[in-house]
């Protein structure tokens, strides 16, 4: 795990700290060939430079977001906004992360991708890369 990872998840607390944990485990695991790292305070993983996933501490708990998740299709995600397709979920409990649903997810998160690396070049103009 990134260091910065790792200093970030444990200046949470215990229940929440084990929520970050395994889901920096699960997509390290899963997303091999990505970049992870601390981008605007909190744990982001890109792929090809384009950020992906990531996770931050809010008032409702850990939230785990894809940068594109509103196009996979999955209920559990809620989407945030019409702007931008992110869509997240939010952990309270280490027993609510579905492993096999973070996985199936994150599969979708290299498959379907906007293209959030040249948003300010494009003036705000999100174009699908995959």
């Amino acid at each position: 795990m990134n260091p910065d990872i790792q200093a970030f998840n444990d200046r949470q607390t215990l229940e929440d700290k084990n929520i970050c944990d395994l889901l920096a485990k699960t997509i390290d695991s899963e997303l091999t060939e990505a970049e992870s790292k601390i981008w605007h305070a909190h744990p982001v993983w890109f792929l090809d430079g384009n950020p992906t996933v990531g996770y931050s501490r809010q008032k409702k708990g850990v939230r785990l977001m894809f940068w594109s998740g509103s196009d996979f299709d999955e209920e559990a995600l809620h989407i945030k906004g019409e702007t931008f397709k992110d869509a997240s979920i939010f952990y309270n409990t280490l027993s609510s992360v579905n492993t096999n649903d973070l996985k199936r997810w994150l599969q979708k998160s290299r498959e379907i991708q906007w293209d959030y690396k040249n948003l300010i070049k494009r003036k705000g103009k999100l174009e699908r890369l995959k």
